[in-house]
């Protein structure tokens, strides 16, 4: 992975992150080191979106970063990571 496939993984991981945790409220805790770490598990999914969930629209890529995999791949993994945090960690939710 060059440095521009890094900057793209990680404009898909700051896009999830910031979407997810200040637009829809969907957060382990509502503070930055939250943040932080929803950002880190939403770049290794959008990393590992192309390897997991293959190669779409082969016209949408840059050195083996498939755009659409990467984007599915950050929201799960993010999504993963926040469920089962509030899992383990027993965060009570709002009613």
């Amino acid at each position: 992975m060059n440095f521009v496939s890094f900057i793209i993984v990680l404009g898909f991981a700051l896009f999830v992150s910031l979407i997810l945790h200040y637009g829809v409220k969907y957060f382990v805790r509502a503070n930055v080191g939250s943040f932080f770490g929803e950002l880190v598990f939403a770049w290794l999914g959008a990393w590992l979106g192309s390897s997991v969930l293959g190669f779409w629209f082969s016209s949408w890529n840059y050195d083996k970063v498939y755009f659409i995999p990467a984007f599915l791949g950050a929201i799960a993994l993010m999504v993963l990571y926040v469920e089962i945090s509030k899992t383990f960690l027993g965060t009570p939710e709002k009613k």
